[in-house]
């Protein structure tokens, strides 16, 4: 990889670097494996933290030797642009979209899973996993990241191709109010019209792009024992199935 025709490169705290294009010729549903090597301290990393995915890393050059250690998020690496396709649709939301809980390396989150209908018709339309767990629509979060309608442009409008997106998103928002936790705050209660509005925002700047927007419904929630330990303590003593 190059950036510049250089050999390396330095990002801005804050900031993006893309590099140059590699030939490398990859069909629907390829794996690729990146290496990245960060020489000196780098502080504080930017990572994705539920990638569901094994990462490989150690202190020190390794690019030529085994790795020592392991973790379960992606470091640095915003995403990989692939040439040559229909276009591509966003995934856009919170940890339904990133797939939390889903199997540890079996691509098999809901985005996976819908990158596999048109791979399997021979359509070379791409599919971008735009979720992150915990994301709320209209407040940002220490440990979940900027909120929906402030990442928006970045992570849907700016993506190479994008054709459409699909929103789902808000539970964090009505959930939040239930918890306090340093990642959950500012959680203050907000209301069907104001989540409703943030959509609308959404909606508005989709439109603006030409970009086709598809709305997922808000799940269920009544019996999340993140959300309601008494109420599933209690089912448990009585030998309720919560």
């Amino acid at each position: 990889m190059t950036f510049g025709r250089g050999h390396g490169t330095v990002i801005p705290a804050g900031r993006e670097a893309v590099s140059d294009a590699v030939r490398l010729p990859v069909t629907a549903l390829d794996k690729l494996s990146v290496t990245l090597y960060v020489k000196g301290a780098t502080g504080p990393a930017t990572f994705h933290d539920i990638a569901s995915a094994t990462t490989f890393r150690t202190r020190g050059d390794h690019r030529s030797r085994a790795f020592t250690g392991t973790s379960s998020s992606w470091y640095h690496l915003t995403g990989v642009d692939v040439k040559g396709g229909a276009g591509s649709v966003v995934t856009f939301g919170d940890s339904a979209t990133d797939g939390t809980g889903s199997t540890q390396d079996a691509d098999n989150r809901h985005p996976d899973q819908l990158a596999e209908r048109p791979a399997a018709s021979g359509r070379r339309l791409g599919v971008l996993n735009a979720g992150i767990s915990g994301n709320r629509v209209l407040n940002d979060s220490a440990c979940f990241g900027e909120k929906a309608t402030a990442r928006f442009q970045r992570d849907v409008l700016d993506r190479p191709g994008v054709r459409s997106v699909i929103v789902m998103a808000g539970i964090n928002d009505i959930t939040y109010p239930l918890m306090d936790t340093p990642c959950s705050t500012p959680n203050p209660v907000v209301t069907a019209e104001q989540i409703i509005e943030g959509h609308r925002e959404l909606i508005r700047a989709a439109r603006a792009r030409g970009v086709r927007g598809v709305g997922g419904t808000i799940t269920p929630f009544k019996g999340n024992p993140w959300l309601y330990p008494a109420d599933n303590a209690a089912d448990a003593r009585h030998g309720e199935d919560p």
